[in-house]
């Protein structure tokens, strides 16, 4: 039995739940993987799921893509790929309250976004915003970042970017209205997230640890999608003691099982839509040229 570790991208959540599907199972266990999970809350974001990989505190994280792309193209290189996407789809937006009138992108400007300070984020939101034939001329605030959904249903911020199967669940739950924007909507190809993310010397040394590792959580995405009252118990065990009974968790699930992918091929990443993205990240000058030419994803394990 080999112990490892896989950082999550924020704490439990509905994204996530194939995965503690596959442990609480022993999908793990049974091809001889004993997983433990780490929660941000353990530090309260001191290091990013990025830093722990590249400082070896854990063998997987979950990340958006765009930290693959970070990790191989900082000055300390470290060569990550993306091996597994948990979504087919962007199931994120920007999100404002109702309430406070922004009924396109454009509105953001001269208000506050909240920012996460993630890589290419502010300038992704920038975008958007002059998509919609807006200047994109906002303040940024950068709260602590587990507690920026927060911040905008207190309304210190005026939009943050969220994920619709999560924090828009918990809106609809609390009959908050939201508007909430898509980044594909206003022609931006944003890539995956969150993608679970190794190092290329796991996946030359440790093969057979990352194969056993992706089967098992394909068959926790199917089993959640096959028997959501089960899956659903086991996603309660995980969330917080906020999220449990601010969330319809059955409700999350259901909006996301159809974006695990199809039985023979979950978490397999499309050649067209990485470019895609990656091509949008050039020629906005938010990256080199080189990033088109490099290795920062493996499907080989994805495939059944």
């Amino acid at each position: 039995m080999k112990t490892i570790t896989l950082a999550l991208d924020w704490t439990p959540n509905v994204n996530h739940i194939g995965i503690l599907v596959a442990k609480e199972l022993g999908y793990y266990t049974e091809l001889g993987i004993d997983l433990e999970i780490g929660s941000p809350l353990t530090d309260n974001y001191q290091f990013t799921p990025g830093k722990k990989l590249e400082l070896d505190l854990a063998t997987f994280v979950l990340a958006p893509f765009e930290t693959v792309i970070s990790l191989n193209n900082k000055a300390n290189k470290v060569e990550a790929r993306a091996i597994y996407a948990l979504l087919q789809e962007d199931l994120s937006s920007i999100a404002s309250l109702s309430s406070s009138k922004m009924t396109s992108p454009r509105h953001l400007d001269g208000k506050i976004y909240a920012s996460y300070q993630a890589r290419y984020e502010d300038k992704i939101v920038q975008e958007l915003v002059k998509n919609d034939g807006g200047t994109g001329d906002f303040e940024i605030s950068y709260p602590a970042k587990l507690g920026i959904w927060n911040t905008l249903l207190s309304k210190q911020a005026n939009a943050t970017w969220i994920f619709n199967n999560w924090e828009g669940i918990e809106a609809k739950n609390k009959n908050i209205a939201l508007e909430c924007w898509s980044m594909t909507d206003f022609g931006i190809p944003y890539g995956y997230s969150p993608v679970v993310i190794t190092t290329q010397k796991t996946i030359e040394d440790e093969a057979e640890l990352c194969e056993a590792f992706v089967k098992a959580t394909q068959r926790g995405y199917l089993f959640a999608s096959q028997h959501k009252e089960k899956a659903v118990a086991i996603l309660s065990q995980y969330v917080t003691e906020e999220d449990r009974p601010a969330i319809d968790l059955t409700q999350a699930l259901e909006a996301t099982i159809p974006y695990f992918g199809e039985e023979n091929n979950m978490g397999f990443m499309k050649p067209e839509r990485v470019e895609s993205f990656l091509k949008w990240l050039v020629i906005h000058n938010l990256e080199e040229e080189q990033i088109l030419n490099q290795t920062l994803y493996n499907n080989t394990f994805c495939n059944n």
